[in-house]
């Protein structure tokens, strides 16, 4: 084999290897950057929805200014105070995460910024909450249940939920009620605007009753009434486990 087809071959193994280069650097990302996008994936609205309900996923709003959250959001860490919140996000790296803002901008920095930390299931909402309206309208009461554990008989205990109006007119809750005369439940505000949010508090008294109907493993069951005729009636529930304190 001659020097020139040596010459020819290593040229052109030479432009093969900054090819796959440049192809990897996407355009000048670094190869975290590289991997970090390739963790964090950008999901539309009907997808980040259903993730959304699933109570065991983390939801996240980056937006600063703080805006109107979606219903079942966990918590709001500024999009770019992430590592100096690391203790808000959950302790289990597997945990899927749902990150949004208002248009996209902040919960994509926000997002890679979070898969830089570890995290392995990061989704990013495309088009930010802005996009989530125009295909997701519900009023709903989150968390589904709670938990009050164990509840001693002649204590009351006391919880809370929050109602979200996740619509675009306003709403106005006109009954509330429970499943039993042990379980008392009242709302900060009765008329709420569009996005708007209150809260449910819920007192639970076992003794009510003056006699042991109440021990034991119990469910409760909250009713609210609202003027919107695609969501008449909504519920959750609180559990206990009530002890005798004797």
């Amino acid at each position: 084999m001659n020097q020139k087809v040596l010459i020819i071959i290593s040229l052109l193994f030479l432009v093969i290897g900054v090819f796959v280069f440049n192809s990897k650097k996407k355009a000048g990302q670094s190869d975290e950057e590289s991997q970090v996008s390739g963790v964090v994936q950008l999901v539309d609205s009907e997808s980040f929805s259903k993730l959304a309900k699933n109570e065991k996923n983390f939801l996240l709003d980056v937006h600063i200014p703080e805006q109107d959250h979606i219903p079942r959001t966990d918590t709001f860490i500024p999009y770019t105070e992430i590592y100096q919140n690391i203790n808000k996000l959950p302790q289990d790296k597997s945990t899927t995460i749902l990150v949004y803002c208002r248009s996209g901008s902040m919960s994509k920095a926000a997002s890679e910024e979070i898969a830089k930390l570890g995290f392995t299931n990061v989704y990013n909402l495309k088009g930010g909450i802005d996009a989530y309206k125009e295909s997701n309208v519900e009023i709903t009461i989150t968390p589904s249940n709670q938990d009050l554990r164990e509840v001693i008989y002649g204590e009351v205990a006391k919880t809370s939920f929050t109602l979200t109006n996740f619509t675009p007119l306003p709403v106005k809750i006109i009954r509330i009620s429970t499943s039993c005369g042990c379980t008392k439940a009242e709302v900060e505000k009765k008329d709420l605007k569009a996005y708007e949010s209150t809260e449910i508090k819920v007192s639970f008294d076992p003794a009510v009753h003056k006699d042991e109907t109440d021990l034991g493993e119990v469910t409760r069951t909250i009713y609210i009434n609202t003027d919107n005729p695609n969501f008449p009636q909504l519920t959750s529930t609180i559990t206990a486990n009530v002890i005798p304190k004797w």
